[in-house]
């Protein structure tokens, strides 16, 4: 469950960007998530949402990929 005041990756609009405060999850999600850039400190910019609205597309430092919202809502944000 999520506090009210945590702001994820799933809080972004098409075209807004953040900095990565935080991965939680745990076990393969946490990981995968690391070695693929998401560490404290990177900006990311979300670029948009699939039609149906998932998966969502972000570009983190030179590169673009798509997260599941459940992944997406495992990495916190400033």
């Amino acid at each position: 469950r999520r506090h009210k005041f945590m702001k994820t990756l799933m809080d972004l609009r098409a075209g807004e960007k953040a900095t990565v405060k935080k991965v939680n999850g745990q076990g393969l999600i946490q990981r995968r998530l690391r070695d693929m850039g998401f560490v404290t400190g990177v900006t990311i910019k979300m670029v948009k949402p699939a039609p149906l609205g998932d998966p969502l597309e972000f570009k983190i430092r030179d590169y673009y990929l798509s997260l599941r919202k459940n992944e997406a809502m495992t990495v916190e944000v400033l």
